[in-house]
């Protein structure tokens, strides 16, 4: 075939001015991720920061669906949104968290928490081009995302972080009881004593 001709084939295939159906999904939902995200960050309502983190993780996981990584995308599923999930709603609830605004939610320091995720960011950024730029995928072989290559990985290369995040969300759930349980000394109520005809119950 001459160079012409192959370079006529290559011209009808799809390209960056033609994208597929997957790739503009893709690129959608890719958007609706970074914005749920972003409200996660800057709302002032716990609870809607939660439940706007539910969005943001269930965006990742149809990203791994329309990227053909099913395994990773139910592991999504199960271990973000049925458990990481769960547990920061009960450390919500156990800390007795308040429902409505919070002004205590927002520090006053946006802009250096602006310029740490910036520089994370970037720092992501350029740690997986580096590490993925020499990297090729072998198309004949397993393919990738599926569960035996997923298995390999995860306890091969990345078993000592998987344990542990295991146990500091185990050290959050119990921080959590901890705090939830703790009462305060200066409390008629929780001292065992009656209050006066002046005094309310109640914690401070």
């Amino acid at each position: 075939m001459s160079p012409a001709a192959t370079l006529a084939a290559t011209a009808t295939g799809p390209g960056f001015l033609s994208p597929t159906g997957v790739e503009i999904a893709f690129v959608l939902v890719g958007l609706a991720t970074l914005g749920a995200a972003l409200v996660t960050v800057t709302t002032k309502q716990l609870v809607h920061a939660a439940l706007w983190l539910v969005v943001a993780l269930g965006g990742i996981a149809v990203e791994y669906l329309l990227l053909t990584a099913e395994f990773i995308a139910w592991v999504q599923v199960l271990i973000y949104l049925g458990s990481v999930i769960v547990l920061l709603l009960f450390g919500l609830m156990l800390t007795k968290a308040p429902i409505g605004r919070s002004p205590d939610a927002d520090s006053g320091n946006r802009l250096l928490a602006l310029g740490v995720a910036g520089v994370a960011a970037v720092s992501l950024v350029w740690v997986v081009v580096d590490a993925f730029r020499t990297t090729w995928i072998d198309l004949d072989g397993p393919v990738q995302g599926s569960t035996k290559v997923s298995g390999e990985i995860l306890f091969q290369h990345w078993v000592l972080p998987f344990e542990a995040l295991s146990v500091l969300l185990l050290a959050a759930l119990i921080g959590a009881i901890v705090l939830s349980r703790r009462n305060d000394p200066a409390d008629p109520a929780d001292a065992g004593t009656p209050a006066g005809p002046g005094e309310k119950k109640g914690r401070r």
